[in-house]
């Protein structure tokens, strides 16, 4: 890191800027040594093909090969991360990168073993040490194999993770001391429940936070690589530049939507700065752009591409586990914010481009019909999926055993004919920005040439959003389609082009690309396989102490039970973990200390937070911290590549990315901005999502222009405040409306079961509780929400879980039904105290006007603010 900020100023060479990313993501190392290069290459491609196997969701190899379970394909997994980080990872910044030295051998050995052994002896560990009753020698394994884990992240993600780990390793076993608050203090385990728990156990090292590395994330980045090294990078590049180069600022825009695009291909916010900046940094430069300022716009768009669905950041299918709902419900929740993002970042560039008076970048055109154009491509798109998902309904009606068959056929064949398309065209090559004269390249010269790229992207939504299957079968199949493009796409294009003698050559090149893109998949996973499996360590730290429950009530104390106070501390949290921590490993901390306590404090202020906007509130601030400065690591690589100041870019950076840090805290006070309780599978529900979808993204754009300082021309600072005060009605409205109208209103307790049956079934009722908390012996109080589900007042307080005691004018509690959502929901509630738990309020919907009255007002402001801007503006606003 001192190494970037002494440098200043330098823009770095491609080999340089590969080294970073290297040094970053996939092992600075490359041993001149050919045997053990090969041996290291050849590490990576067996731990792909072995995830490959273990994904293949037929099982046809169960009659010859055994079939793993998770508890098996873990340790597995393991073992390849740490022995490729420990060979591909040198020790420090002055350790010899072109040779392995010998301890990093032994170390790769020792880390192999520990992790293998839990694989290998899976049977015996069951029968002793998840029974509670370890050996000795298991022990030992244990502890060696935490030690060497902490080192192997140190080396592949740096200090901070090993730090972290460590210092909740030692308040396990010390549990109280004189650096350890009083508030957390425990008896402290002993050194044989610690090591059980974290490495011989299933709940530790080799817990979900590995599983979910194991079964959905490696595909995920394996299918990213084999995208990118098939050429899908530059083409989503080139088709950026071609769409959007040609507008006032085009070079930015184009980063933003390109950035997007490969978002799909890399995971890493470093990989996709460098990957697309070396291209789109210099272009912005030439039309005006400071260094810093082409930086930051790589920036921000490249890191929002871990939020961007269908393939989002590690930590989206660690919230699958996490919280328990499918993926595509993650996906669901998670595209309006994504999408009015990268919308808003190509609004801030283009008003950027107006501030300065920037020329366009060869012929000037349209912004407005290049909008028109991208909208009915959308709704082409839209359409021809709809019937695309109506006519496979169709075949699999009329003939069911032979739909699968013929949809094969149909989608090998549409391969075929786009391949054919493609090979009419020159192959795309990676320009050279610097040039003195360059030369946009049009849409028709782009968009044929990369089609079938597009398949195993539609493979993989088609499986995710309509067939509804699990992550991991989903990637399956869409890397399967992949794994047969990059072999064959090179020999197609040589017959097509009548060049039959150099089948052969092109066929094995093929076949090259296919290894390479299987090795730079596995290596890619090394840290997020390392991360997932010290996060572990946090994990089972939080589930066997009292860390999680005490720093939370800790964090509640400093926010003085104000939610928003709690969600300013939790984001400044996350930002300060993020600042070493990747995304994923800062993810699975914040969430498991801080993810509920959002959702329960909510519940006291009497609003209904959805843990799935708690669980992404906290995954947007961890994104967050790969752009703020001092350490914002995708800011240095930025830097790198544009000569400017670090530091500033990082500043500049975060400022764009405002509409970032905006977000997540208005879907926790409007949900509905995440499609929380929209039913897409009515066409009711899908109007209130494009209504959603529409005055959401008004409102980020007028967000925009008001952190901008500019909307028709430059603002006044009273303008701002009034785009501001919009925008924040355009999200929120429904802040106003509980400010005029409650929401709710009270009935007596007594008259609990007479509402239960006089509301609508599916209604939501909202429970005051009031009762002595477990823990402290303290009056407590949360707001419990039931959903009336049953025919009659009976059954739908009996399917809730309810046990109420009518007592004169009050109703008590007692302990709810086992197993039930209540009784997890009230565990916290002493019901065997002598003073009761008492129902103190039951709350039912108020009828009130819609909350889009104060929409009238909000557009009236803004109508003013346009009128006073209108006088003193110079140019086309678009």
């Amino acid at each position: 890191m001192s190494e970037a900020t002494g440098s200043q100023g330098r823009q770095y060479t491609d080999e340089e800027l590969q080294d970073l990313v290297a040094s970053a993501d996939s092992g600075a190392r490359v041993p001149i040594n050919k045997t053990v290069a090969g041996l290291i290459a050849g590490l990576a491609l067996v731990w792909s093909l072995f995830q490959l196997w273990i994904a293949q969701p037929q099982l046809w190899f169960g009659e010859y090969l055994p079939v793993l379970n998770s508890s098996q394909t873990r340790p597995i997994h393991l073992t390849f991360a740490v022995v490729l980080a420990f060979l591909a990872y040198p020790a420090l910044k002055s350790s010899p990168r072109h040779h392995v030295p010998i301890l990093d051998w032994v170390l790769a050995a020792i880390a192999g073993f520990c992790a293998f052994y839990v694989f290998w002896f899976s049977d015996e560990l069951a029968l002793t040490a998840r029974s509670g009753l370890p050996t000795q020698a298991q022990v030992i394994i244990g502890a060696v194999g935490l030690v060497v884990l902490l080192e192997a992240s140190r080396r592949a993600l740096g200090p901070a993770l090993t730090v972290v780990g460590s210092l909740f390793l030692a308040y396990a076993y010390f549990g109280q001391g004189l650096l350890i608050p009083d508030l957390i203090e425990h008896e402290g385990l002993s050194f044989t429940a610690l090591i059980n728990a974290q490495w011989l156990d299933t709940g530790g090292v080799f817990g979900i936070p590995l599983g979910v590395s194991t079964a959905f994330v490696f595909l995920f980045v394996l299918f990213g690589s084999l995208l990118d090294k098939a050429g899908a990078g530059n083409y989503f590049i080139k088709l950026a530049f071609a769409g959007l180069g040609h507008l006032r600022g085009g070079p930015a825009k184009a980063a933003v939507v390109g950035s997007a695009m490969t978002g799909v291909i890399s995971g890493s916010s470093i990989a996709n700065v460098v990957t697309t900046g070396t291209f789109t940094i210099p272009l912005m430069k030439r039309v005006g752009f400071t260094n810093e300022q082409a930086g930051s716009v790589e920036v921000a768009s490249s890191v929002n591409g871990q939020i961007m669905p269908p393939v989002m950041g590690a930590a989206a299918f660690l919230m699958v586990e996490f919280i328990g709902i499918p993926y595509v419900e993650v996906i669901k929740h998670a595209f309006i914010p994504a999408v009015i993002s990268y919308i808003a970042l190509v609004y801030i560039v283009h008003l950027e481009a107006l501030k300065k008076e920037m020329p366009a970048l060869g012929e000037s055109k349209s912004m407005t019909g290049m909008l028109a154009k991208f909208l009915a491509g959308f709704i082409v798109a839209g359409v021809a999926f709809t019937a695309l998902i109506y006519g496979v309904d169709a075949l699999e009606t009329a003939l069911p055993d032979l739909s699968a068959p013929i949809m094969m056929i149909v989608l090998v064949a549409l391969y075929i004919g786009l391949v054919m398309v493609a090979s009419r065209r020159p192959d795309l090559e990676i320009d050279d920005p610097n040039e003195s004269e360059f030369k946009l390249p049009t849409v028709g010269e782009v968009y044929a040439t990369g089609l079938h790229y597009v398949l195993p992207i539609v493979v993989l939504i088609w499986f995710l959003m309509v067939e509804r299957q699990s992550p991991a079968k989903s990637a399956f199949y869409a890397t399967s389609l992949m794994l047969l493009i990059i072999v064959t796409q090179r020999p197609l294009k040589t017959v097509f082009r009548g060049e039959g003698g150099e089948l052969v050559n092109e066929f094995m090149a093929g076949l090259v690309d296919l290894r390479e893109g299987l090795i730079a998949g596995a290596r890619n996973m090394i840290g997020i396989g390392v991360a997932t499996a010290a996060a572990g360590i946090i994990v089972a730290t939080v589930t066997k102490t009292p860390i999680g429950t005490e720093l939370a009530g800790l964090v509640e104390q400093l926010s003085g039970g104000i939610l928003l106070v709690m969600l300013v501390l939790i984001a400044i949290f996350s930002l300060i973990l993020g600042m070493g921590l990747p995304t994923t490993a800062n993810y699975i901390v914040v969430s498991s200390l801080m993810a509920t306590v959002v959702v329960s404090l909510g519940a006291q202020e009497g609003l209904i937070v959805p843990l799935i906007a708690a669980h992404l509130f906290v995954f947007y601030f961890g994104i967050m911290a790969d752009v703020t400065p001092p350490v914002g690591l995708a800011s240095f690589a930025a830097a790198a590549v544009s000569g400017g100041d670090p530091i500033k870019t990082g500043f500049t950076a975060f400022f764009y990315s405002l509409r970032t840090v905006a977000l997540p805290f208005l879907f926790i006070f409007n949900p509905t901005l995440i499609l929380y309780g929209v039913d897409l599978g009515t066409w009711e529900g899908i109007a209130q999502a494009v209504f959603v979808f529409i005055t959401a993204t008004f409102a980020m754009l007028l967000f925009a222009a008001a952190t901008q300082g500019y909307f028709l021309a430059r603002s006044r600072i009273y303008e701002s405040a009034a785009l501001l005060l919009v925008a924040f009605t355009l999200f929120v409205p429904n802040v106003w409306l509980n400010m005029v109208q409650s929401p709710y209103r009270d009935v007596p307790p007594v008259q609990f079961e007479q509402v239960v049956g006089d509301v609508a079934e599916g209604d939501r009722i909202r429970l005051l509780v009031r009762g002595p908390d477990f823990n402290t012996g303290e009056t407590a109080e949360t707001t419990l929400v039931m959903y009336a589900e049953g025919a009659t007042a009976a059954e739908r307080v009996a399917n809730s879980g309810l046990l109420l005691i009518p007592d004169g004018d009050t109703v008590r509690m007692d302990e709810p039904m086992f197993g039930t959502t209540t009784a997890e929901k009230l565990a916290d509630f002493d019901f065997y105290s002598d003073t009761p738990v008492e129902l103190a309020s039951v709350q039912v919907p108020n009828q009130r006007m819609p909350a889009q009255v104060f929409y009238i007002p909000a557009l009236l402001l803004l109508g003013v603010v346009i009128m006073l801007q209108r006088r003193r503006q110079t140019q086309p606003a678009f």
